[in-house]
């Protein structure tokens, strides 16, 4: 094999991984990272006030008007059942587009955006009936840190959420 042949199997062989690396809008709850799909992100808005809906769930902190279309938020750490919350400057909604639909949701801080190959997700952990897994897709592995992938989507179509129209999610 000649260089030349050597140097184009190498480039095709980077750009089909490049082509399969993700990126992942990570954030804070707790003392925890986690991640989402970042092409699910519409933007990322300063803790705002928010308009209580009768007899919601907890973790259902209301709606707000994001540019006349009213949007659901949801607060993370109540949903995951993190402990007590806490509302600073540091708190942060991330609107996110899933379909045809715009929810907020509401983590203690957004870190950056980070790029993951293949090799760098872990399947998530087995637990058994104790610890409900199904909302997240792996782990991310990044040098002594990591990162809780979360199917956003799934979660949000939740029976308990009930946020996404399960039928408009598998049309997509």
């Amino acid at each position: 094999m000649t260089a030349a042949t050597e140097l184009v199997h190498t480039s095709q062989g980077r750009s089909a991984i490049e082509a399969m690396v993700q990126e992942y809008l990570t954030f804070t709850l707790g003392e925890e990272e986690y991640g989402v799909d970042i092409l699910k992100v519409q933007e990322i808005r300063g803790y705002d006030t928010i308009t209580r809906m009768p007899d919601a769930p907890d973790f259902i902190k209301g709606v707000i008007n994001l540019r006349g279309t009213i949007v659901p938020v949801v607060d993370m750490r109540i949903k995951f059942k993190l402990g007590k919350v806490v509302y600073d400057e540091f708190t942060v909604m991330i609107i996110l587009n899933l379909g045809r639909r715009v929810v907020g949701m509401v983590v203690d801080g957004v870190s950056d955006v980070m790029q993951l190959n293949p090799d760098q997700i872990r399947p998530a952990p087995e637990f058994g009936g104790g610890v409900n897994t199904k909302y997240i897709t792996g782990l991310g592995a990044l040098e002594q840190r990591m990162l809780i992938l979360v199917d956003i989507e799934k979660l949000m179509s939740a029976t308990d959420m009930q946020l996404m129209d399960v039928q408009a999610q598998a049309l997509q």
